[in-house]
């Protein structure tokens, strides 16, 4: 990302994950933590570690007056770690793959995303992406570390887990002055893997400034009941025909009716996509 002509709703996604969830037999009412409002941090054990977890999780705990809890993918079924993050007010991580567990989230919900030390977040916008669909209802934010002082690297390590020994020592001297990672191609370039793989001391005072900019927690965000959307049905008649205008011309017509329901919404503008194949 970022990505243009998204051809995906919120509301998908949301039927997508609602889905997924009886297929694991997963009800939000079964959380442990049901009556309760909660901050989710993701946990990590092996690489891309917060180094200081225990006093990020008591700053958010005391920020936002809210029990603070860890899931891990290490240590946890998906299963049970999607059942907690169902029904939590804000999910908190390193930038990984386990953030697609964040469209298990109720509406109203935060995304926090944890950049490493020269890892730009403008570059690397999935997640993002993914909580700005419409109708996906969530709110995001980005932190980065910007002190090279709170960051440790490993460039000892295999290459694929961020090590760097293996090429001549310019390129390695270029990788460590680097204050940025330049844009690159998916998925092994090594200044990316060497810097993603860091671990981070996460500055409290400018991670909660961040979060102060970006994101609003209302409380009881997911009892409150929120009003049902109605959206038009589908389009009626629709039709697309083929006509030779000349020996080297010919002409295509695509036409339709507007969904019954249409003249009963109040929206100010309908948008239709055609796709020809």
């Amino acid at each position: 990302g970022p990505k243009a002509n998204i051809l995906v709703s919120g509301n998908e996604i949301r039927q997508f994950a609602k889905t997924m969830m009886e297929m694991m037999n997963i009800t939000r009412e079964d959380s442990t933590y049901k009556d309760d409002e909660y901050i989710v941090v993701f946990s990590r054990s092996i690489n891309r570690l917060i180094l200081n977890e225990a006093e990020l999780i008591l700053a958010l705990a005391q920020e936002f007056q809210m029990r603070t809890v860890t899931v891990s993918l290490e240590d946890q079924s998906f299963a049970s770690v999607v059942q907690v993050i169902s029904r939590a007010s804000m999910l908190v991580s390193m930038h990984g793959a386990q953030l697609i567990a964040s469209l298990f989230l109720p509406r109203g919900a935060a995304v926090v995303e944890l950049f490493p030390y020269a890892v730009n977040p403008d570059h690397y916008t999935p997640y993002k992406t993914l909580s700005s669909l419409p109708s996906k209802d969530l709110q995001y934010a980005a932190w980065r570390n910007t002190i090279i002082e709170n960051t440790v690297t490993y460039p000892e390590r295999p290459w694929d887990q961020g090590g760097i020994s293996h090429l001549e020592k310019e390129e390695q001297d270029r990788i460590l002055a680097s204050k940025e990672v330049p844009r690159h191609l998916c998925c092994r370039n090594p200044e990316w893997l060497f810097r993603i793989y860091q671990d981070t001391l996460v500055d409290i005072p400018s991670f909660l400034a961040t979060l102060r900019r970006t994101v609003q927690i209302k409380s009881n965000v997911k009892k409150a009941k929120l009003p049902s959307t109605v959206h038009p049905g589908r389009v009626r008649e629709p039709k697309c025909q083929t006509s030779v205008q000349a020996a080297n011309e010919a002409k295509l017509t695509v036409s339709w009716q507007i969904p019954w329901n249409l003249k009963y919404l109040k929206v100010r503008e309908v948008k239709y996509e055609v796709w020809i194949q």
